[in-house]
């Protein structure tokens, strides 16, 4: 595995290039005073941020603000660039989310994260950091993050689901395992994700299901490690969260 010194200064953009060629790439939780962005060039990404899980499936990465404790991983034989950007130097939100990279940004930061020590400070640096800058806050947004709690009780839930996502119980099981009312388990899910129920759990589905493909696994595995009861159910789900079926999903990128 190769991962360069983690920078630490004003410089407008730096990127550090790694892989998880022969081990996962596994981070403990750190934080950074510059902002990051987490760029997975082969394989996936998954970071755990602001009490949620963002993914990263190829052609996306995750933006993570300065300051915000998080932890990054990579399954094995993925190859990735961390690229550090200084606050004052690019609007980008200063909540974490997924950007879908294009190809010209990509190319950007791999250029740059092939660029000599000596090649820093001079003209090419600049103009490629610069036009990597005014490129990133035009770039398209994925809600790719299941987000987790710190309620006791849903955290139960959420270990369970994150181990056996397959586990089908209804909001009524749910809630009599946890002894309360069907009312009172749906309030205090939407209290503490925003969402419903079924709306939390097709995000860990999508956010799992995106990591599954990009391991190699196929629609129909990806579905049965779900929990789905046929194909055809999570196909639906899956386009009606991103807009396409899985496959092609997965061939775009």
């Amino acid at each position: 595995m190769t991962l360069l010194p983690i920078p630490d200064n004003n410089s407008l953009v730096e990127v550090t290039l790694s892989d998880s060629t022969n081990a996962t790439f596994d981070a403990p939780i750190h934080s950074h005073k510059q902002g990051q962005l987490v760029l997975p060039l082969i394989g996936s990404m998954v970071c755990e941020v602001d009490n949620q899980i963002w993914m990263a499936p190829p052609e996306t990465a995750v933006w993570i603000p300065p300051q915000r404790p998080h932890t990054n991983k990579a399954l094995s034989k993925a190859t990735f660039c961390f690229v550090y950007i200084h606050p004052d130097h690019v609007p980008l939100p200063n909540q974490s989310c997924t950007l879908t990279i294009t190809p010209l940004v990509r190319e950007i930061i791999v250029h740059i994260a092939k660029l000599t020590p000596d090649q820093f400070g001079t003209p090419l640096y600049h103009k490629l950091s610069e036009l990597l800058l005014d490129m990133l806050p035009t770039l398209v947004h994925e809600q790719l993050n299941f987000p987790l709690t710190d309620d006791p009780q849903l955290k139960k839930v959420a270990n369970t689901l994150l181990s056996n996502p397959a586990d089908r119980r209804t909001i009524n099981e749910w809630a009599t395992s946890l002894a309360m009312s069907e009312k009172t388990f749906t309030r205090l899910v939407k209290k503490q994700t925003g969402m419903t129920f079924g709306q939390w759990r097709r995000q860990l589905h999508i956010v799992l299901s995106l990591q599954f493909l990009s391991q190699g696994h196929s629609v129909q595995i990806t579905s049965e490690l779900l929990g789905y009861e046929s194909v055809t159910a999570f196909i639906t789900m899956f386009k009606k969260a991103l807009g396409v079926s899985p496959k092609r999903y997965h061939t775009q990128r």
